[in-house]
């Protein structure tokens, strides 16, 4: 069975939000080290900017868990910018 998003899929005109999700998946892995062995504030600033490029494509794909999850992680990290 073929999914809705599978049929939406262009490959002359890919969807930007890939791109975004895959620099958000890498930018999770250097806040991540960031945080533990340079820099906790640009650690968070990183995660930060990568959880918010990642959103688009799981509201797309429709993940709900996942929009909800990274909705929590960037109030968490939006709360240590701020303290």
């Amino acid at each position: 069975m073929i999914s809705h998003i599978t049929l939406r899929w262009n490959p002359i005109r890919p969807s930007v939000d890939i791109p975004l999700r895959i620099a958000g998946s890498i930018g999770v892995i250097v806040a991540y080290f960031t945080i533990l062995h340079v820099n906790i504030l640009a650690g968070v600033i990183i995660n930060l900017v990568a959880d918010l490029i990642s959103i688009p494509y799981f509201i797309r794909t429709k993940s709900w868990d996942v929009v909800i999850m990274l909705s929590f992680l960037l109030a968490i990290s939006t709360s240590k910018l701020l303290s």
